[in-house]
């Protein structure tokens, strides 16, 4: 097969997205083909098709970040992958561990050619491999919304115990993921939707409890944890952050993941001193830690929430479904040809 489809760009909006037929690419030194079989969305992906978000990207632009495959081809002195294995990418190109990220890192779907296509070629540094337990549109999910609730809970600063809870603020899929992963380890898990009717589908999914969002929700938080408030938070709303900080216990942490309520963040100082709390940013997280995901779902038998899937030519209603709000993930089921 030496020709393959791919969705892609010639500048910036949505109508400008095109299906078009280009050369299969052909593995170099290093480098491994794989045969795309599902792309999970995130909403950075409908913001890269808008705007572009400000980075230096290269047209014909490929969106797309988060993949699952098959290995079909290998060139010279690739070892960590072999053809016919199941695999998963990195969202980062070269964060392979470590609480800080190197410097000028690249990103599928953004600096680098994104994975809205049948195949795709990746370093094999960028590839992990898939979990056993899962399909190729259940494990497309971990690259990006998996891992990034994995590295705020365990990843990075203070790791989550078991017996705490964790407050998770929405219904997409970080905020699941997070759920889902408390609970597997022994934690509690809060979940905070202004949708009674998600609150409800996160009780069927395991959560502890639900809260609906309006004014002094903190409260009920409060009193569902017996005053003492809670360890971590899943920040996925931004924006205001009063009530998030009455939540939250002393020496709590709070991962700011999202931006829903606005690109600015407003954090009453109070609170922060009072409660000597801790407030880091989560940009998705290494290797390492998603071989580590890869190992928690197999091992606790986690199976992501996807709310939609849909076919390869049918993306442009799957991203008006990502932008609608979705709980948990909307996938892309790539048919590609076969090798």
């Amino acid at each position: 097969m030496t020709t393959m489809q791919q969705w892609q760009m010639a500048t910036w909006g949505e109508a400008a997205l095109d299906l078009t037929t280009v050369a299969v690419p052909t593995p170099g030194p290093g480098e491994v083909l794989v045969r795309v079989n599902a792309v999970s969305l995130n909403y950075r992906d409908a913001l890269m098709i808008d705007t572009g978000m400000g980075l230096p990207v290269e047209f014909p632009f490929v969106p797309g970040s988060d993949m699952a495959g098959e290995v079909v081809a290998v060139g010279d002195g690739v070892t960590r992958v072999a053809v016919g294995e199941r695999v998963i990418n990195t969202f980062w190109d070269r964060w392979v561990d470590g609480e800080q990220a190197p410097a000028g890192l690249n990103i599928f779907g953004g600096t680098l050619t994104g994975v809205l296509r049948e195949y795709a070629v990746f370093d094999e540094a960028s590839l992990v491999r898939a979990p056993s337990t899962l399909d190729d549109v259940a494990a497309s999910t971990l690259t990006c919304a998996g891992l990034t609730a994995w590295h705020a809970l365990f990843g990075t600063g203070r790791k989550l115990a078991p017996g705490e809870t964790v407050l998770i603020i929405g219904t997409g899929g970080v905020a699941l993921f997070g759920a889902q992963l408390a609970t597997a380890h022994g934690a509690k898990a809060i979940v905070v939707s202004g949708s009674e009717d998600k609150l409800r589908r996160a009780a069927a999914l395991g959560v502890t409890h639900g809260v609906l969002r309006r004014e002094g929700w903190s409260d009920e938080v409060c009193r569902l944890t017996e005053g003492r408030g809670v360890e971590q938070v899943l920040e996925l709303a931004g924006g205001d952050m009063r009530e998030t900080l009455a939540a939250l216990a002393p020496g709590g942490k709070v991962s700011v993941i999202g931006m829903l309520g606005g690109d600015t963040l407003q954090i009453p100082v109070y609170p922060v001193l009072l409660k000597r709390a801790h407030v880091q940013g989560i940009g998705v997280g290494h290797r390492q830690g998603l071989e580590a995901l890869v190992t928690a779902v197999d091992r606790h038998g986690i199976v992501p929430q996807v709310d939609a899937v849909y076919d390869f030519a049918d993306f442009r209603q799957a991203l008006s479904h990502l932008r609608r709000g979705a709980f948990g993930k909307v996938v892309v089921r790539v048919s590609g040809p076969v090798a």
